[in-house]
């Protein structure tokens, strides 16, 4: 009877002993082994998933990530060369790779990310303070960040984490200078457009004034060729005028002495103050023995 607790408290005793003889690794996680306090075992640390054994009471596990882990920066503002000030927010990711050095310069993942912070900074810091902000507004931003990503690897590499990746999630103007772009840019817009309108109206008063003169061309033209013309049919009634006093100089005195009649004698208020003896009437009267060469009346 006094047996049987005796026994189970060996056993429990074996089964505790034993349990803290072994650990566990498992794919998400990286060990290292202790023995007050310093690195004993596998220097690169235990990576691969599986059992381990150790000495209990005298040896310990730490453990470490093996999955790629988030760096959350807080915005910085940076100065390119252009002097036109930006407030950058990345963000990184990175991973540990050598755990023992790991342990040796930061002890936890905690106490890595501030130093992880500053050499993200740096590296921002030197890559874009040397080159134009209109660089990291393009699509050069990628060629950038692969920059930034290799100088800050050196740095992260003394602490046995390798960086990843980085990457740029905003590039803003700080809110004091927002304004001032504005009015800048909204400065500039004005001058584009007076300048377009000056162009406009310089554009306009010349084709003005090359339709003007087109104008003053075809009148010019126009009045030319109609002088020339009435000229020519001047010519050519006083020619037929003068073929038809040729042939009858008596129809041709009578015919002009209509046309006097005519426009000397209106309707209205049309007065003639003239001798009975006037060569003027000569047509409108009875007489017959008239001289056929007289009676022209201009």
């Amino acid at each position: 009877m006094k047996k049987g607790p005796v026994l189970a408290a060996v056993l429990a005793a074996l089964v505790f002993v034993l349990a803290n003889s072994v650990f566990i690794v498992d794919e998400r996680q990286q060990a290292l082994k202790l023995q007050f306090g310093k690195v004993v075992g596998d220097p690169d640390g235990y990576r691969q998933p599986g059992l381990y054994f150790k000495i209990p009471f005298i040896q310990n596990v730490v453990y470490y990530e093996d999955r790629i882990l988030p760096l959350e920066t807080s915005e910085l503002e940076i100065t390119p060369l252009d002097d036109r000030r930006l407030v950058v927010d990345a963000f990184a990711r990175w991973r540990i790779v050598d755990p023992l050095r790991f342990r040796q310069a930061v002890q936890t993942e905690a106490a890595a990310l501030p130093r992880l912070e500053r050499i993200l900074n740096a590296a921002l810091r030197e890559v874009l303070g040397s080159v134009m902000s209109d660089n990291i507004l393009s699509d050069d931003r990628a060629q950038l960040m692969a920059r930034i990503r290799d100088a800050a690897r050196g740095s992260a590499a003394t602490l046995g984490v390798q960086i990843i990746d980085v990457r740029i999630r905003r590039a803003d103007l700080p809110q004091q200078n927002l304004q001032a772009t504005f009015e800048r840019m909204k400065a500039e817009r004005v001058r584009e457009a007076a300048d377009e309108r000056a162009r406009g109206a310089e554009a306009a008063q010349r084709v003005r004034a090359n339709a003007d003169r087109q104008a003053v061309e075809l009148v010019s033209e126009a009045r030319r060729d109609s002088e020339i013309i009435r000229g020519e049919a001047d010519a050519k009634r006083n020619r037929i005028f003068a073929e038809a006093f040729g042939r009858d100089p008596e129809f041709f005195a009578f015919y002009r002495s209509l046309g006097a009649y005519e426009k000397s004698i209106q309707p209205g208020s049309t007065t003639l103050v003239l001798t009975p003896g006037s060569e003027f009437f000569e047509y409108l009267g009875g007489g017959a023995d008239r001289d056929p060469r007289r009676g022209m009346a201009e």
